[in-house]
């Protein structure tokens, strides 16, 4: 029962790690991603389609994206859709691809996406330690109703605990290294 208790909280815990590592990939390092283009759809014959379902993205070098349509037809619906979605880049359609040329990264844009990562994860931190709280909030339950002893409750909250720490740090450890990422020039 109690091993039940701490396998489902360490699996919340380890995706709330994972969630925070996803969206960490929406935001604008030193270097561009295709990552940048992931919630941008476009509408592909009456279906709302994701941009690399409808052609091949290509990251040319750190500041440019190439985007090459499967079907020649869908480049201004695509130009269209990058254009709404505002991600920092004007597209460039010739008539055969798209091209995305990003501006080099200012120093205060750095520290702007450096505070965007340290929100997503304080968010995490926030999450695991409402997993903490659910996980022993069902130990308690088990100690009240009698199926478990008093040390045994004690016991197993401390093994949360630590589950707790493990994941606070390791989300520490990763805001470090991500932050030195962001903020080299």
């Amino acid at each position: 029962m109690l091993n039940e208790i701490f396998n489902t909280c360490e699996s919340e815990m380890r995706a709330s790690v994972n969630h925070m590592l996803k969206d960490f990939k929406t935001l604008r390092t030193g270097k561009v991603t295709t990552s940048v283009l992931d919630n941008i759809r476009i509408d592909y014959y009456g279906t709302m389609t994701a941009l690399d379902q409808v052609g091949s993205i290509l990251v040319a070098d750190a500041t440019t994206i190439i985007i090459n349509a499967w079907e020649k037809n869908l480049l201004s619906a695509i130009e269209s859709a990058i254009s709404k979605a505002n991600i920092g880049a004007t597209p460039n359609n010739d008539g055969v691809q798209i091209k995305l040329f990003f501006p080099a990264m200012t120093v205060e844009q750095r520290q702007e996406s450096a505070k965007q990562m340290k929100g997503m994860g304080e968010n995490a931190k926030v999450v695991i330690r409402n997993d903490r709280k659910h996980a022993n909030d069902k130990i308690k339950k088990l100690e009240k109703d009698k199926e478990i002893t008093i040390d045994e409750s004690k016991s197993a909250q401390d093994t949360i605990q630590k589950t707790t720490d493990k994941y606070i740090s390791e989300i520490d450890s990763i805001l470090k290294t991500k932050e030195a990422e962001i903020l080299k020039v």
